[in-house]
């Protein structure tokens, strides 16, 4: 039996239809990965499972916040590792989905988060990037830890800075520190699938989700979530759909120029977890086309699983 299966992929591929019928044939639970799909009150902007789905297969981290709450990827993996070894114990394997990337990271392989930041430390680096330039910070990162500057971009400031806060608050290299602790934390053996649209194809399922959430009634959402008082929380969790609806709600933009604004950036958040997975050599990419059924990708995953 394997631990678990990971449904991955970018938004508006069809994750959540083929977990529900892989969870159901094997007679399993899912394990949500969304870290939107972690509040209440924000299910049609999220996508979160219809109650049809939720009745079908018990699913865990769906709504168990409200979105003044946090729940950090070393929260979620402490909870849904502990989940995930409950459902082996009885036998079945997990259902993982969502398209969090980190979150299914930090499930899988467990996270490294290392010492805790240091504000004044990071202004500084930063303040010496603008002085001196990014790339003075990324040969010094490359002399005290070589290994990581050949995994990172030199131009990518936010993982130098983290990086050179570890190594002067720990005084130890970071790509030392992450394989202490992959070593003390193994990552859980998984079969992880996505589904492989055209990129034309997806970006019109994108489009048409959008408007399918405009129509079940997501500006109706947002001003109740504003009514709460969760208006700064939707800032704060730069929640995707809900920026941009609720500066229509705000009166800063008509609701056309929301609507082309969120299709825009959704379109954006597809194409970055796709190259998200697409660097995970361990995801298997289902093809597939507007012909293609659930059922049809249901069949290549048990292949895959060698079950029936």
């Amino acid at each position: 039996m394997i631990p678990l299966v990971a449904v991955v992929g970018p938004t508006a591929s069809g994750k959540t239809a083929l977990a529900v019928e892989l969870a159901e044939h094997l007679n399993t639970e899912i394990i949500s990965a969304d870290s939107m799909q972690f509040y209440r009150g924000m299910e049609i902007g999220t996508g979160a499972p219809s109650i049809e789905e939720l009745d079908r297969v018990k699913h865990h981290f769906i709504g168990h916040l409200t979105p003044n709450e946090e729940m950090s990827a070393a929260d979620f993996q402490e909870n849904a590792r502990s989940i995930v070894q409950q459902l082996n114990d009885d036998g079945k394997t997990a259902v993982v989905v969502g398209g969090s990337g980190l979150y299914i990271q930090a499930l899988i392989d467990g996270l490294f988060e290392g010492p805790g930041k240091d504000q004044d430390l990071r202004d500084r680096l930063i303040e010496e990037a603008d002085k001196a330039g990014i790339e003075s910070l990324f040969a010094r990162l490359k002399d005290v830890d070589p290994d990581y500057t050949e995994k990172i971009a030199a131009t990518d400031l936010r993982r130098i800075v983290r990086a050179l806060e570890v190594y002067e608050l720990s005084g130890s290299p970071f790509s030392e520190l992450h394989k202490v602790h992959k070593d003390a934390i193994p990552s859980i053996e998984s079969l992880q699938l996505a589904l492989a649209w055209p990129r034309e194809v997806l970006y019109d399922r994108v489009n048409g989700r959008v408007d399918s959430m405009l129509m079940d009634g997501l500006l109706a959402e947002i001003r109740d979530l504003v009514a709460q008082g969760y208006g700064p929380d939707i800032h704060r969790l730069k929640s995707l759909g809900y920026r941009e609806m609720l500066s229509h709600v705000e009166g800063k933009q008509s609701l056309e120029e929301a609507t082309i604004s969120m299709k825009m950036y959704t379109r954006r958040y597809a194409k970055r977890q796709t190259t998200w997975f697409n660097g995970d050599s361990r995801v298997n990419w289902l093809k597939t086309d507007s012909d293609k059924t659930t059922m049809f990708h249901l069949k290549q995953c048990c292949e895959l699983l060698k079950i029936t």
